[in-house]
């Protein structure tokens, strides 16, 4: 069974920055388009930012432009996400999943990611 797991979330005030962090379990991420998707409280599940697996691409929300980067470590087998500028509208859980290879990632194709990890809570407060 294919996992991934999150981790970097936690509390931080407006401005400040958060990593977190999508690792692979009993496979390569390298091999897989990755993205990060994020979900408010009564709100729907939102694209962040793809990185794809041929070329490693990325893609991001216009929303999280400039302030977020998503990357790459394949030694350690996983994908990053840098938050920085952090603003009160970012809270949410964060998710990272997996879809097959492609040139080009999106993240506005939420179902053709196949494995999801669980979450890691962002919480931005002042």
């Amino acid at each position: 069974q294919l996992q991934l797991v999150e981790s970097g979330g936690g509390l931080v005030q407006p401005g400040g920055s958060l990593r977190l962090s999508c690792a692979g379990s009993r496979f390569t991420l390298d091999y897989y388009d990755i993205g990060w998707f994020r979900q408010a409280p009564g709100k729907e599940r939102e694209g962040v930012s793809c990185i794809s697996s041929r070329g490693s691409s990325t893609n991001y929300a216009g929303s999280v432009k400039g302030r977020f980067t998503i990357s790459r470590d394949k030694a350690k087998n996983t994908v990053s996400l840098q938050i920085n500028s952090l603003k009160l509208e970012d809270t949410a859980v964060y998710y990272c999943a997996a879809k097959p290879a492609t040139y080009r990632c999106y993240i506005n194709q939420p179902d053709e990611y196949d494995y999801w990890g669980q979450g890691t809570q962002v919480t931005v407060s002042s």
